[in-house]
């Protein structure tokens, strides 16, 4: 087979030249040779009309050159063939396009879900361009190029469209995502849960306009903790404490930026106390963020009552340099309509969302979170 052994030869030297530019497991340029081999795959399948065999041969020839070097299993050709496949020059100039867009207003706002939607998968239909043009800068200012390729096998797996896979990767590397992180954030529907929901809230009218759009992409609707034990009936007092104990999961499930400042942090009015059920503070939004706690459906009371909190945290705790203090009311399950007039006239913001205890993530897919053991050992011991 002449036009295989070229096509030997031809892999073989590009393997060299990037073993020349870095070590081979540096990730961009081991991404980039991933692509490139994809593409070789791609080029003589369609212009040889050979079919998987292929895969499997070369697979055999180059872990036999390249007994050292892991990742050259047929499994993993495929998937490289998968990969080129998904992001040709032309996909890759659009994520770069749109990343450029959406960079430029700093947040991934709401009316994002229409541009993360806007990525047609039809476009990668396109036939591949021939090896020696594909251009090693477009590849490496794209996102692709920035996360592993084990994040890459997670999304070819897992996400069909190209607009959501495109998130998951800035996503990912907004919050410096795992890839087991990232496979549960998937598994939950992180995508529909925070860009594509619904979300309650008044911030429109409350808020200034850098802030509005920023504060209503954080609300997710519904939040998922799973990693809470959930007894027969669950009471409020038993789900913060366990919020509190898995300290590390609740700020990933309540995304970057949310600092922790206690539960049931006491506060003395007209001589009686009250207890707030969560607080937190954001680092981005510069702003104290109190969160109420139902294990129960949402009551027209309740944004009345959070938001005597937020005038409590307004006026004793909130710095000059502080903006005003957002509200966030998580429920068993709320009436859509009931909640928008809850929330009318209301003079400070304030988000409603459900929020789910059942466990649904296998367990396989479990993140294995960095512990904080100091801070959850203090929050334990409280």
């Amino acid at each position: 087979m002449e036009d295989y052994r070229l096509l030997l030869i031809e892999v073989k030297e590009k393997i060299k030249q990037a073993q020349v530019k870095t070590v081979i497991a540096a990730n961009t340029h081991m991404l980039f040779l991933y692509w490139e081999l994809g593409n070789f795959i791609l080029k003589h399948q369609q212009a040889e009309g050979w079919g998987g065999k292929i895969i499997s041969l070369l697979s055999a020839d180059l872990r036999k050159e390249y007994p050292s070097i892991k990742g050259f299993s047929a499994r993993n050709l495929l998937y490289m063939k998968q990969f080129s496949e998904a992001y040709p020059l032309q996909i890759l100039r659009q994520f770069i396009e749109l990343e450029s867009r959406l960079r430029a207003s700093d947040v991934f706002t709401q009316y994002a879900a229409d541009v993360f939607l806007s990525i047609d998968n039809q476009l990668v239909e396109i036939a591949q361009q021939p090896v020696a043009q594909l251009e090693e800068n477009i590849f490496f200012q794209s996102v692709i190029a920035r996360i592993t390729w084990s994040h890459h096998v997670v999304l070819m797996d897992k996400v069909a469209h190209l607009g959501k896979r495109f998130w998951y990767m800035l996503n990912a590397i907004e919050h410096g995502n795992s890839r087991n992180v990232l496979a549960m954030q998937i598994d939950s529907s992180l995508f529909e849960r925070q860009v594509m929901a619904k979300k309650i809230t008044n911030f429109s009218k409350t808020l200034p306009e850098p802030q509005t759009d920023f504060a209503n992409y954080l609300i997710k609707d519904p939040y998922i903790f799973d990693f809470i034990q959930t007894k027969e009936k669950a009471d409020e007092r038993n789900i913060e404490q366990q919020l509190t104990d898995h300290i590390t999961k609740f700020l990933l499930e309540l995304g970057k930026g949310f600092a922790f400042i206690g539960k049931q942090v006491h506060v003395e009015i007209g001589g009686q106390d009250f207890y707030i059920d969560l607080l937190l503070y954001h680092t981005r939004l510069y702003a104290y963020v109190v969160v109420e706690l139902k294990a129960r459906d949402f009551e027209a009371g309740d944004t009345g009552q959070l938001n005597f909190y937020i005038n409590v945290v307004n006026d004793q705790m909130k710095g000059p340099e502080d903006n005003d203090t957002i509200g966030i009311l998580l429920c068993k399950g709320k009436n859509e309509i009931l909640a928008e007039y809850a929330l009318k006239g209301m003079l400070h913001p304030i988000g409603v969302a459900d929020y789910q205890l059942a466990k649904a993530i296998p367990e396989e897919l479990k993140s294995q979170l960095p512990d904080i053991a100091d801070l959850e050992q203090e929050l334990a011991e409280e």
